[in-house]
């Protein structure tokens, strides 16, 4: 019997001992892993490199065009420099026609759009966005001499001049439009004029700039949404300390003034809030 409650004791030990040491190393691999260095994320490389890289069209009136100087600028510009710096960055801008625009950002040639991309549900299932910096809408343009178009459901059948992965050009053709590809604004009034277009949407704050450098000889706005459009940067997903790192800065420059400052610039009145 005394053999039997040694060997029982024996066990027990054994078992105490087993499950002490499975412990101990439970404990060990938690703060081995604890310790372990953090994966580096594409901010931390940004950080690193000192250059956020950004997409933009360079062509896209007031928002990012070149001066007469030929000279980068623009609103959007304007903004994304103003946040960089604040992130203790600089930036190197990469022109890219608005079709190529999200495949460029696929394809990692850059951190984020700048060009007032709409922000909408479709692109959130593929992209993430910053805080909204700007908020439009949609309107109308048809020649100054245009009697046949003045709502968006008479463009059934007809032509409009768009930018084909655009929010504007999607409405056209929700609308019953056949689409005529272009590159941006100017290039959609020029096929209007030369009757190759029968009329375009666009964004309400890039046609009104227009009309204030061309004058409203050309083209004239017939309609307009009620539904306001936010922008945002748009960023491949899975980089959310860059995101909101670029959020943290927009929010802190419409708190202390200064978006609204870069929005009264270029517009005479702050589009950066509803």
């Amino acid at each position: 019997m005394k053999k039997v409650f040694l060997g029982l004791f024996m066990l027990v030990l054994l078992l105490a001992a087993c499950t002490g040491g499975g412990e101990e190393e439970k404990k060990k691999e938690e703060t081995k892993e604890k310790d372990a260095p953090k994966e580096a994320t594409l901010y931390d490389a940004i950080k690193k490199d000192g250059i956020l890289h950004v997409g933009t069209e360079g062509t896209y009136a007031p928002f990012t065009f070149h001066n007469e100087e030929d000279v980068l600028t623009g609103y959007d510009v304007e903004v994304i420099k103003e946040v960089a710096k604040r992130l203790d960055l600089e930036v190197k801008f990469m022109e890219t026609q608005w079709d190529s625009m999200f495949a460029g950002l696929n394809s990692e040639r850059f951190h984020l759009i700048a060009n007032q991309v709409g922000i909408n549900e479709e692109r959130k299932e593929n992209y993430d966005f910053s805080e909204p910096y700007t908020y439009s809408n949609a309107v109308l343009v048809v020649p100054k001499d245009s009697e046949g178009i003045t709502s968006f459901e008479d463009l059934k059948g007809k032509k409009a001049a768009q930018s084909l992965t655009s929010n504007y050009g999607k409405i056209a053709e929700e609308n019953g439009a056949e689409l005529v590809g272009v590159e941006g604004l100017a290039q959609a009034v020029e096929l209007m004029k030369q009757g190759r277009a029968e009329a375009t949407v666009n964004d309400k704050l890039a046609v009104l700039d227009y009309i204030k450098q061309q004058g409203e000889d050309d083209i004239q706005i017939v309609a307009e949404t009620d539904d306001v459009t936010e922008m945002g940067f748009a960023f491949n997903k899975g980089n959310e300390e860059l995101v909101d790192a670029v959020s943290e800065q927009l929010k802190a420059m419409k708190e202390d003034g200064t978006l609204e400052k870069i929005s009264q610039e270029w517009f005479g009145e702050d589009v950066s809030r509803k």
